[in-house]
């Protein structure tokens, strides 16, 4: 068995230093078939001979971790030298990079609204329920909570499901005319082919003294931005409801992949939704202490812009750094 001390020394890679491992130390390893060898000897020769066996077994298992050890470094040495890279080499022929698509379109929407005077607004990322929810009228027990599947800590605090609670801060901290945009990731507990658990959103508020401001000011605003985003596409509005808004609408586009004649992406009915609004609620501005005001909201995901601007099928392909699709935003 001492012939295995020569064996581990000669060891060339970690494999052939692994199969002595199992030869000597395995269940039907040499030690085990030498050990098994007591059961034959007399009271004194066992002492001996155990005591040889030991000192044996020691030597071996501490050549072996020293063997390993040497091996291992050899490898890093060796992977090092090979993916090593010469940052002192000069290489003229560098490719430019490009925003990820995401945030290429974040920066195209922010830029209309910043071209007419919106502000920009950003808030914390972790939230509590009255930024999020009891202020923008989603009280604890009202149902439209189900429909934003939020993240919880253990003391109360949330991962913002929208970007609504910037609003609410800007309006307890300022007051109007408030006219903002408020860009941002967001959390929601959802995966599939157009969901992710994170993702972005452009939601939009303006609020004037008396009421100068109108559902008719809200239409053509957003009539004009869904052009600079999409080109010539129609748009309509149809009533909704969402809790922060009174009334409320959802707004669509004539799809851009038929020009509206109907094909899967649209379900055949010409239109894609694209994004609510309406003019805000009074129990939100009740909440934030706002008196004879009226202003208007919306607020649009930055995903799903970007999906029908690229026709990119599965929003989960974004997020997945695969360099075969990032590549083509050059």
């Amino acid at each position: 068995m001492r012939d295995y001390i020569q064996k581990i020394k000669s060891a060339m890679d970690l494999n052939e230093l692994e199969k002595l491992r199992v030869e000597i130390f395995g269940k039907k390893g040499v030690l085990a078939a030498s050990f098994s060898k007591l059961k034959s000897l007399s009271n004194d020769e066992k002492k001996e001979f155990a005591k040889e066996l030991n000192v044996l077994k020691t030597q071996l298992s501490n050549l072996l971790q020293e063997k390993k050890e040497s091996l291992n470094k050899k490898a890093m040495e060796i992977s090092m030298q090979k993916d090593g890279v010469d940052v002192t080499l000069f290489d003229a022929a560098c490719e430019n990079g490009a925003l990820h698509p995401v945030q290429a379109t974040m920066d195209k929407m922010i830029e209309y609204f910043f071209g007419l005077n919106f502000e920009i607004q950003e808030g914390p990322l972790v939230e509590d329920d009255f930024h999020n929810f009891e202020a923008l009228n989603l009280p604890e027990f009202h149902p439209a909570r189900d429909m934003q599947d939020t993240f919880y800590f253990k003391d109360s605090k949330l991962l913002r499901t929208h970007t609504s609670p910037v609003q609410i801060r800007t309006m307890l901290k300022e007051k109007p005319p408030i006219r903002i945009i408020s860009p941002g990731a967001v959390f929601r507990r959802d995966l599939d082919i157009t969901h992710t658990p994170q993702f972005h959103q452009i939601e939009g508020l303006v609020v004037e003294e008396g009421n100068k401001v109108s559902f008719a000011n809200l239409k053509f605003i957003l009539e004009n931005f869904l052009t600079h985003m999409f080109g010539d596409v129609k748009v309509r509005f149809r009533p909704s409801f969402f809790p922060f808004t009174e009334p409320s609408a959802e707004v669509d586009i004539s799809c851009i992949f038929c020009k509206g004649k109907g094909c899967r992406v649209c379900s055949h009915t010409g239109w894609i939704e694209i994004l609510g609004c309406g003019m805000v609620d009074p129990n939100v501005f009740k909440a934030v202490g706002y008196e004879d005001v009226s202003g208007y909201a919306f607020g649009l995901g930055v995903e799903r812009v970007a999906m029908l601007l690229h026709q990119i099928p599965d929003l989960r392909s974004l997020y997945e750094g695969d360099l075969r699709l990032l590549e083509q935003f050059k």
